[in-house]
């Protein structure tokens, strides 16, 4: 006779069932591991902090101070052949798939661990039996489940539980959130929004506004954006069971001021992801421009120009060596674009130089504006004294 439980529910309160653990799974990963641990956006009251620590070790086996230090590590390395899981390197394919090896490999990496995985916790239990007995907890939960659902509506809850943070977190946010999807900020990484509504993987999916605000407890930066996993940090805020830290600045802006000041230069570099977003735009319209104006000219170069379109956003180390060609034919037959696409570089270098001086950077930025505004493209013109009103 087939164990068939203590708890006896329809076909679909199995499947409810499964959905529920899985997404306190996912909130675990998002809310402790991710935004509490690995970037310290929000301190988390001992009891939620334990409920987690208890869940995880339950449902995942996973140790936190190795998953914060692999992800710190990505951060650090991000997109490059140091990076732990970057689909640009390994493939998407290779991450989608099998990201959660890439995450075990680098878990064993002991001199990781040590530089990445400080500040996590580190008490009795943490050593004696989360860290010490990690799989303990996954034989627990199998336990738990094969004695409440039965031998095969508990073998299916269990196995769903076991694969869910693998190929949702390790496979989906690791892989495809840094390959598909959109983009609100021009960072220097791959990462992309895959969906506006962060649900299904709890806020995750909001990877670019991550990778552009990574201290951030707050994931979604546009009205039509919805992080469930900050909804839940509020919900826990109320309570008193947590604390947040910080959340992304928003831009304030004012009127436009007769010349750039330190004020504005602290804002502009603070708001450096927004500023770029914003240069987006100019150079947008500067392509639709240049489209028409070579349309009447020289249909062929539009032609190319509308094949090229993507790269035109991208730094020269970021396109392709089989493109640059073409593309360095077309910037020379289109004055305009290249001076957008030559000045978005020069923007960024600005912020780029750490060993500069606050009055060295304060007079790049003026003489920066200074050359928009008498480049003679209305677009850039435009961005360029747009920057004043930045507070």
């Amino acid at each position: 006779m087939v164990w068939s439980g203590l708890l006896d529910l329809p076909w679909w309160g199995y499947v409810l069932t499964a959905l529920a653990m899985t997404h306190v799974t996912i909130a675990g990963v998002t809310i402790f591991l991710h935004r509490c641990q690995a970037h310290r956006a929000l301190d988390l009251h001992p009891i939620a902090s334990h409920f987690f620590r208890l869940w995880m070790w339950l449902t995942t086996g996973q140790v936190t101070k190795e998953w914060a230090a692999v992800h710190r590590k990505h951060h650090a390395r991000v997109e490059t052949p140091e990076d732990p899981h970057s689909p640009q390197v390994h493939g998407l394919k290779g991450v989608l798939f099998g990201g959660v090896f890439l995450y075990h490999k680098a878990s064993r990496d002991r001199d990781i661990i040590e530089r990445f995985g400080h500040g996590t916790p580190d008490d009795w239990i943490e050593r004696n039996l989360y860290t010490k007995h990690s799989f303990a907890g996954v034989v627990l939960m199998a336990t738990i489940d094969l004695m409440l659902f039965g031998c095969i509506s508990g073998a299916l809850i269990f196995v769903t539980q076991i694969l869910w943070i693998p190929f949702w977190a390790a496979g989906v946010i690791n892989g495809v959130g840094h390959f598909l999807g959109y983009r609100n900020f021009g960072t220097t990484d791959a990462s992309r929004n895959i969906l506006p509504w962060g649900i299904l993987i709890g806020g995750e999916e909001l990877h670019n506004n991550h990778h552009a605000h990574a201290t951030s407890a707050k994931l979604s930066s546009r009205w039509y954006e919805f992080d469930i996993g900050w909804f839940y940090i509020s919900v826990l805020q109320c309570f008193g069971l947590a604390q947040v830290k910080k959340v992304a600045s928003t831009p304030r802006f004012v009127a436009a001021k007769s010349s750039i000041d330190f004020e504005t230069l602290q804002s502009v570099i603070t708001h450096r992801y927004d500023v770029l977003s914003n240069y987006a735009l100019s150079l947008k319209k500067t392509y639709h421009q240049e489209i028409e104006r070579l349309r009447a000219l020289a249909p062929h170069d539009a032609k190319l120009l509308r094949g090229l379109r993507h790269w035109l956003g991208r730094d020269d180390r970021d396109v392709p060596e089989g493109v640059r060609p073409r593309l360095t034919e077309l910037m020379n037959k289109s004055s305009a674009l290249q001076t957008v696409r030559t000045m978005r570089q020069e923007l960024g270098d600005i912020w780029a130089r750490s060993t500069a001086t606050r009055e060295q950077l304060l007079r790049q930025l003026q003489e920066w504006c200074h050359r928009a505004e008498a480049s003679g493209v209305t677009p850039l013109v435009e961005f360029a004294r747009s920057l004043r009103c930045y507070a």
